[in-house]
């Protein structure tokens, strides 16, 4: 039950087969993930609660402290049933492992429901440089826990489901591996980086203003 004059947080606007950029961060910018096994865990619980409530996992960026999802939901109330499940059974895990107590997440996941076509390539771009906008590696290909391994060379994971804007990149496997290679070498303009934020940050639609009144219209 909410406290006295505390409004109840609003239910997330996620409509089914909409893509949703979410993040995921550390309490004041606390360390998530002090191992690879604990990236592992994470990723596991993702999977597992991908399949039980319906999302289909596009892509991903495991960070230190913080984790980058885009994801589409196919039922509706999957995506914060997802969420829920995979933070209580992650704080979990961490806690026990770490013998720590209390919050690990900053509050509730921010979301951002992205258009699809181009505005979803380049928010799975921006996704999986991350790494490269961090420092902590020059290629996107030398970062692990990122799903850029799986869409630009193959590399085989249960829980990715390709979206169809990847696999209309080209009529087989090894031409969409090479076309997304070139989109990901191409530099993305600050702008657009800064609008991916901002969009995510603040909850607000990434795409045209024709799709913004859409979804508006949807929501109303």
């Amino acid at each position: 039950m909410p406290e006295v004059g505390q409004l109840p947080r609003r239910p997330r606007f996620c409509p089914v087969d909409i893509p949703v950029h979410v993040i995921q961060r550390g309490n004041n910018r606390q360390t998530l993930f002090t191992a690879d096994k604990d990236i592992a865990a994470y990723a596991h619980w993702l999977a597992a609660g991908s399949a039980k409530f319906g999302i289909r996992v596009n892509g991903w960026v495991f960070m230190t402290n913080h984790v980058h999802l885009l994801l589409t939901p196919k039922r509706d109330h999957s995506l914060s049933r997802l969420m829920q499940s995979l933070g209580r059974r992650y704080v979990g895990y961490f806690n026990y492992t770490y013998a720590r107590t209390g919050t690990l997440f900053e509050g509730r996941y921010r979301s951002s429901l992205v258009q699809t076509g181009e505005y979803f390539l380049t928010c799975l771009r921006y996704i999986e440089l991350n790494p490269v906008r961090a420092g902590m590696v020059t290629d996107p290909g030398d970062y692990q826990w990122s799903s850029y391994r799986i869409h630009g060379f193959g590399l085989h994971s249960k829980m990715w489901t390709p979206h169809a804007n990847f696999l209309d990149l080209g009529k087989n496997a090894k031409v969409r591996q090479s076309v997304y290679r070139n989109l990901m070498s191409e530099a993305m303009d600050a702008g657009v980086v800064a609008k991916i934020r901002h969009c995510v940050n603040t909850g607000l639609v990434l795409g045209t203003e024709v799709f913004r009144n859409q979804v508006a219209a949807m929501h109303n």
